[in-house]
């Protein structure tokens, strides 16, 4: 009887240790000191929270389909990601060559960085233009700054102009032009007049929109409950309200589309490492919530929010133990 009691205490020793073996683990993100690379501290943060031990290893990348990219070939162990760029990967469009397969969820970080369209007003009041499928037949020769190619902000607000009916031809036709550059460019590009519109999936108020709503007069177009619609089914992203008042002309709610992003592994992490690692997230949320304002509303709720992308078995585990339905 005593060797039975001293086998069932080393059993629960043993399996004790296992669970709470310090995580060390590479997360890759985006550009560095951007938001996902905050983010990445705040997970640090939050797993050494539960053991000082562990360590998440955060490295900068191109962004969410570089980390695709990184993950699919096992290089490394978590990656940061939009839920438009996990879908195009699911289905394996541009830019892969076939559908990938092995990705699989941690957690929901946000799923509130909307599509803006800010386009001069004296453009709008000109064309009478306050929506964006009013451009395609105003016959204004807009000046349309978008993302660069690779950035997924760019493939939202293509294919949103597009099913607006504003494509390249009537684009250049009316003697306007899509021009590519990254955020901060465009708001420069706005000011000094060399772009009449300007698009970005981005936090309300987000620093490169707020200084262009300060120095030039522009307002936020409103966008057709359908381009919404076709643009969600297209790239599983979501719906948002930017409220009345948010910038110094906008009257009115804006309905638009709003972009995600995900924590997520590969289908080769091992359940325990997965379970961990979100009941430590979920446990220090707080931690991640501190690293920016924009952070704030980021719930356990959210955390479990399914996504384009299933969650990881050991994942999925550790939110149904703490009552949250997937």
């Amino acid at each position: 009887m005593r060797n039975i009691y001293l086998a069932a205490v080393l059993g629960l020793a043993m399996t004790t240790t296992a669970h709470s073996e310090p995580l060390n683990l590479n997360l890759s993100g985006g550009n560095p000191g951007g938001l996902w690379s905050l983010l990445g501290a705040g997970i640090d943060r939050a797993v050494r929270a539960d053991d000082p031990n562990s360590v998440i290893t955060y490295q900068a990348t191109g962004g969410g389909f570089a980390n695709i990219g990184l993950l699919a070939t096992g290089r490394t162990d978590l990656g940061l990601m939009h839920d438009a760029e996990a879908k195009i990967a699911l289905s394996g469009e541009e830019p892969f060559k076939a559908p990938i397969t092995n990705l699989r969820a941690i957690g929901y970080m946000y799923n509130w960085a909307p599509m803006h369209f800010f386009l001069t007003k004296a453009m709008a009041d000109k064309y009478n233009i306050d929506s964006i499928d009013d451009i395609a037949t105003s016959g204004a020769p807009i000046r349309i700054g978008i993302n660069r190619s690779g950035n997924i902000t760019s493939n939202v607000a293509l294919m949103m102009l597009e099913q607006a009916g504003v494509t390249d031809e009537v684009l250049t036709g009316n003697g306007g032009q899509l021009v590519r550059a990254g955020a901060n460019e465009q708001g420069e590009l706005i000011q000094d007049g060399r772009l009449d519109m300007i698009t970005n999936g981005i936090f309300i108020n987000h620093s490169s929109f707020r200084s262009v709503d300060e120095n030039v007069d522009v307002v936020l177009l409103s966008v057709p409950q359908d381009v919404i619609d076709a643009t969600n089914k297209a790239f599983g992203t979501g719906e948002m309200v930017i409220p009345a008042g948010s910038y110094k002309n906008q009257t009115t709610d804006v309905n638009t589309v709003s972009l995600g992003a995900i924590l997520v592994a590969t289908d080769k992490m091992d359940d325990a490492t997965a379970h961990n690692l979100a009941a430590s997230l979920l446990k220090n949320v707080g931690e991640i919530r501190a690293v920016h304002k924009s952070m704030q509303d980021l719930t356990p709720e959210l955390m479990a929010k399914p996504s384009v992308i299933e969650f990881h078995p050991g994942a999925a585990k550790a939110y149904a133990e703490a009552g949250l339905s997937q």
